[in-house]
């Protein structure tokens, strides 16, 4: 599919304070899938001036090849990037704010660190739990959402992340 990304909001500027981060795999036979929880999440945040939106239309593993050229085309300093993405490690409801940390396995997150050359970029994890016993982790994350992932609460923290800053936004989404 190429290293297109799919970019929506202020996309004609040529600059941006910040870049919100979609991730998923292009196409509509992933289009519900736990993988596709970021892509879901970006779907629901409010246009808020001064962002640009991103969905990588490469697949998971190569996310890093979208991102950091719109990230050098917009000027935008690592840690104004925020990525949206399902994370196993979290139930099913949970959503979590940090900045930089491990990537934790996420084959999506390591393309990106691995662009940027810095894991300091903001993360917002959206929980989909682990696979029970018996299924395999790729088929998990490609299987259909449950409906119980707060995709809502995931585009939320995004918003407060820019409009009133990470420790609010970590203060109110991990409240909940």
């Amino acid at each position: 599919m190429g290293t297109v990304c799919g970019v929506f909001g202020f996309w004609r500027r040529t600059k941006a304070e910040w870049l919100v981060v979609g991730l998923g795999n292009p196409g509509p036979e992933y289009a519900s899938t736990r993988h596709n929880v970021g892509f879901l999440a970006l779907d629901q945040l409010p246009p808020i001036d001064g962002v640009a939106r991103c969905k990588p239309q490469t697949y998971m593993n190569l996310s890093g090849e979208a991102v950091a050229p719109l990230v050098r085309r917009y000027g935008i300093a690592p840690e104004r990037v925020i990525v949206l993405h399902d994370e196993l490690d979290l139930p099913a409801g949970k959503v979590r704010v940090k900045l930089g940390g491990n990537e934790n396995g996420h084959n999506g997150l390591k393309s990106i660190t691995e662009h940027l050359g810095t894991r300091d970029y903001i993360r917002v994890r959206i929980g989909i739990g682990r696979p029970p016993a018996g299924i395999a982790v790729p088929d998990w994350v490609l299987g259909p959402i449950s409906g119980e992932e707060d995709i809502a609460a995931a585009a939320h923290a995004a918003q407060l992340v820019v409009t009133e800053g990470l420790a609010k936004a970590q203060n109110v989404i991990h409240a909940r």
